[in-house]
């Protein structure tokens, strides 16, 4: 007898793990960004305490990002075309803000170093940008394009289980709807849902209905996963939900 020819099933793939954008750990079920608004608090507060040393280098945009490795800080000064980018190795058990402090106080301790030694400031700048890598990147990388979210509270979406880029203004309350029947038919205390939970999802659809009979949009500058930071005001941004291109 000829043996059966062998099926090749594809390799099971995990799904990529979702992480916090302030610390980088798991995200609990039903966080979409960050584990806690205190973790992203902490990071905004470290990053907006610390900009001193870009006003030195006389930084017209930055990004700050990390992966499970590295940190990164790439900087475009105003009176260049070049990005400069500076990377640190992530430290077991340290929090990327930990990190970030590091990489802060070396910079920063490295250029007040050559400041004492030549009582010049715009050379210790200058030395410390030769020290930065210089990446073939283009500068758009840093300057932040306009995004449109929808002008809701990021607790509705979440209570319904829909993304921000699912509100565009085509068929808005039919996928609202869509949204609650489904969380409804998982919830609601006739077929042993959790009542508390029912209740919140109730006030989320009542809360977008009405939104969406005259809906709202918000444009932000920034990227939806690097925290950003703009020269002419002197502080760092958030990480911004992506752009639905269907929104005018």
């Amino acid at each position: 007898m000829t043996a059966a020819p062998k099926i090749l099933l594809p390799a099971r793939q995990d799904p990529p793990r979702r992480t916090c954008l302030a610390c980088g750990g798991s995200l609990p079920p039903r966080h979409r960004r960050y584990c806690a608004n205190e973790c992203r608090m902490q990071l905004l507060a470290t990053l907006n305490r610390r900009t001193g040393l870009l006003r030195a280098l006389n930084i017209r945009y930055a990004t700050f990002y990390f992966t499970e490795f590295v940190i990164v800080m790439d900087m475009l000064p105003y009176d260049r075309e070049q990005i400069h980018s500076y990377m640190l190795p992530r430290t077991f058990g340290k929090k990327p803000v930990e990190d970030f402090c590091d990489l802060s106080n070396m910079l920063g301790s490295q250029w007040w170093d050559i400041r004492d030694r030549t009582k010049k400031r715009y050379v210790a700048s200058e030395r410390l940008l030769e020290q930065a890598r210089k990446p073939p990147l283009p500068k758009e990388t840093v300057i932040p394009s306009a995004l449109v979210v929808p002008s809701v509270r990021a607790s509705s979406l979440v209570a319904l289980e829909l993304r921000a880029a699912e509100l565009t203004p085509a068929n808005l309350q039919s996928r609202i709807k869509q949204a609650y029947r489904r969380q409804a038919k998982r919830h609601h205390p006739d077929i042993g849902g959790n009542a508390h939970m029912f209740l919140k999802i109730q006030e989320a659809y009542e809360k977008l209905i009405e939104w969406s009979k005259n809906p709202t949009y918000i444009r932000r500058s920034g990227f939806p996963d690097k925290w950003l930071y703009e020269g002419f005001n002197n502080r760092w941004l958030q990480p911004v939900m992506r752009r639905n291109p269907s929104v005018p």
